[in-house]
């Protein structure tokens, strides 16, 4: 009898499919030290000093959550050019079909990150698509892929027109629509708000959002596209409670202390693993997907 192949269809272009690869900048290369850390919390904006030992204990719990469930991992290595924020290695590059976006970064600390990463996809065969320009700006956390053909992003304080101008410029010939989201102002220039800190795709049918800080057209946009959105609570934004990572399907990752919104999304038949995230989320203002640059995910 001939038996029947299954082949396993493998796409950058998602945010809830099942995660196969990842890079990661764990919190022992990122945050060095309790010295190093005291040397740079405050000018990078955290709300106070990580502990080292605490941080590496919640940094170990978030990583065997990706062990567990068989992703790939890969590891951006320490590096005297960039600062403690390159834990959240999400927003220097952008993973697609094509080849890496590498960013240009709207937080001019940062502006060294996108570089030392390139190196390290150049390094290990990893094409790169193109690289986003001065004046343009553009970080990873303000992209979101609403489904293989469609990237969301933000417009921000992080990521402005000449930086969306770039990305369209890559991406709109290969046949991927681009749709902006015109972020308010919000807390201003020096906090850390981004797209995916008021959405996060848990499934092709089902999105976390925070309506309160969504622009309208934007809110419609995914209500058409036949999205649920499952709504975070107003005391539950400042501790990420929509800053969910989707490792497959309606089971994902996100920081301890958001009750209500977990149990919304165990109601929506989603499991959901949580980590104690006060040193490496919390007080740098980065959740687990800040924390990944996903890679391939799979169908």
């Amino acid at each position: 009898m001939e038996s029947t192949k299954v082949t396993m269809r493998q796409t950058h272009h998602s945010e809830y499919l099942k995660l196969r690869s990842v890079y990661l900048k764990s919190a022992r290369k990122a945050f060095i030290s309790d010295i190093h850390l005291s040397e740079e919390w405050r000018e990078l904006n955290y709300l106070s000093r990580p502990d080292f030992d605490a941080a590496l204990d919640e940094y170990r719990v978030f990583e065997n959550f990706l062990i567990d469930a068989d992703v790939g991992l890969y590891f951006f290595p320490q590096d005297d050019k960039v600062t403690i924020d390159s834990i959240y290695c999400r927003d220097a590059s952008i993973a697609t079909d094509f080849g890496m976006i590498i960013c240009n970064m709207g937080k001019d600390k940062r502006k060294n990150e996108p570089s030392c990463q390139m190196k390290v996809f150049e390094d290990n065969a990893i094409p790169i698509l193109g690289v986003i320009s001065s004046p343009g700006t553009l970080e990873g956390g303000d992209v979101a892929w609403l489904d293989e053909k469609t990237l969301a992003v933000g417009h921000t304080y992080r990521t402005n027109k000449e930086g969306i101008q770039q990305l369209k410029q890559f991406l709109e010939p290969k046949g991927i629509s681009i749709i902006v989201a015109e972020l308010p102002h919000y807390r201003g220039k020096n906090d850390v708000f981004h797209l995916m800190s008021i959405l996060s795709p848990i499934d092709k049918d089902l999105a976390l959002v925070y309506s309160p800080l969504m622009p309208i057209a934007f809110r419609n946009e995914l209500l058409d596209r036949g999205f649920d959105l499952i709504e975070v609570p107003d005391e539950e934004f400042d501790t990420m409670g929509c800053n969910v990572l989707a490792i497959a399907p309606r089971t994902c990752v996100m920081v301890e202390g958001n009750p209500k919104t977990k149990k919304a999304l165990e109601n929506a038949n989603c499991n959901v693993l949580t980590y104690l995230g006060g040193e490496i989320s919390i007080k740098g203002g980065g959740g687990p997907t800040c924390l990944t640059r996903p890679l391939l995910r799979s169908y």
